[in-house]
């Protein structure tokens, strides 16, 4: 098959009687019979100042407090793609969770979903994340999994971050969507899960903590979800070719192959919105056609070849970051162990989370499993404190992480 170079390919519109149909919804005010809608929200408390008002209704409560949890601060100082890069016009995760909850309304818009729904799991879903992206979650799943038999996923551990270390009485629909929104999975139609309360979803994050295949098999509960979980894929698809362009990772968008829906960043977001929309209007599921279906995989599958398998940008860099991880973990574990009240590990993270929290104390945060402990410090770090820590902790090592910045 002949692949178009990138101006070949044009920019796809909705079908015209799918655009005539959102418009009279708009005008008659109906809406889509499977949107989630605020009255049936759920939540672990029923709490009277946690009920919808006027001012202030279900899901939007959850945007706002999602937002002002400590750990939504940290999402700008962790990696997205380029670790070790001192450049801040490379894409961070703080602006690539912006951009899911920018392309997911959108499309929830036009469907006829809940979109403040839709903004709370998107801005979540990423807030358990590990410092230094992807290879980050993999090293420290790897020194939990070693000492505990269980693993590290981010999305469950964002849930984690939102229902137990700061507990905000965020509602069962964001939590699931958070869960369940790891695109990896990419699926032509994606149809609904069934969690309907929290024992339900108490079980599956526990189950994800157990089995290493557990994540392969969550669906989100709502058709908010589901877009959200697509989106995440359109997000960073396009997004970090820009950054590989920016980078000198690639020499040219066209080094990418596509026959639908294109190279760059505004024709991926623009051409597979209008295809979700074209082929979800009014259905129970969110769905692609099997054309762009395919090329979102092509897609998918030349970015790891392409950009994915150079995470990092340093050729010995992942090899060391990983030994950082497991010195660290090692270190600050025994601190745990020992009751070391002088080691950051209390002085930065137990007794910060005591004092943040609203509901959890530092005594008995303490007595909560020591691995866990260790788990959920690390992942709550940023790329620099990482290092910073890292430095204090171990001064006397010669080995150092090289920045790559503007004028490299």
């Amino acid at each position: 098959m002949g692949f178009k170079t990138n101006s070949e390919i044009p920019y796809l519109l909705l079908d015209a009687e799918v655009e005539a149909a959102i418009r009279a919804d708009r005008l008659t005010g109906k809406r889509n019979g499977y949107r989630f809608n605020d009255a049936d929200v759920t939540r672990r408390f029923d709490l009277e100042h946690d009920r919808a008002t006027l001012t202030r209704p279900a899901f939007m409560r959850d945007v706002e407090k999602i937002v002002n949890v400590p750990a939504y601060n940290r999402y700008s100082g962790k990696t997205q793609v380029f670790s070790f890069v001192a450049n801040d016009d490379i894409t961070r995760r703080g602006l690539h969770v912006q951009l899911v909850a920018r392309v997911a309304r959108g499309i929830g818009s036009l469907l006829g979903l809940n979109t403040d729904l839709i903004e709370a799991i998107a801005l979540g879903h990423d807030v358990g994340h590990t410092p230094f992206g992807h290879a980050g979650e993999r090293f420290l799943s790897k020194c939990y999994h070693e000492r505990t038999g269980r693993y590290f996923n981010h999305n469950v551990h964002s849930v984690r971050v939102l229902d137990q270390l700061y507990p905000r009485n965020i509602s069962l629909q964001t939590l699931d969507g958070v869960l369940s929104h790891n695109g990896e999975f990419a699926k032509q139609r994606l149809s609904r899960g069934e969690v309907r309360d929290f024992e339900t979803l108490d079980a599956r994050v526990e189950h994800c903590n157990v089995d290493e295949s557990a994540i392969g098999t969550l669906r989100p509960s709502t058709l908010e979800g589901c877009v959200v979980r697509v989106s995440d894929m359109i997000a960073y698809v396009g997004k970090d070719r820009s950054d590989a362009l920016a980078m000198g990772v690639v020499d040219s968008i066209d080094v990418f192959d596509s026959e639908v829906i294109g190279k760059d960043n505004a024709r991926i977001i623009n051409n597979l919105t209008v295809d979700i929309v074209n082929n979800s209007y009014g259905q129970d599921r969110i769905a692609m056609s099997k054309e762009v279906f395919d090329d979102l995989k092509l897609a998918k599958r030349q970015n790891y070849e392409r950009i994915y398998s150079r995470e990092g940008m340093l050729d010995d860099a992942s090899n060391y970051v990983e030994e950082m991880f497991g010195e660290l973990y090692e270190r600050l574990l025994a601190d745990v162990l020992a009751g070391d009240e002088d080691s950051p590990v209390f002085r930065h993270h137990i007794n910060k989370l005591g004092s943040v929290s609203h509901s959890i104390h530092a005594e008995e945060y303490c007595q909560t499993e020591p691995n866990q402990i260790v788990v959920d410090y690390i992942a709550s770090m940023t790329d620099d404190y990482f290092m910073s820590i890292y430095s204090r902790l171990f001064p006397d090592r010669e080995k150092q992480i090289r920045m790559r910045g503007y004028l490299a």
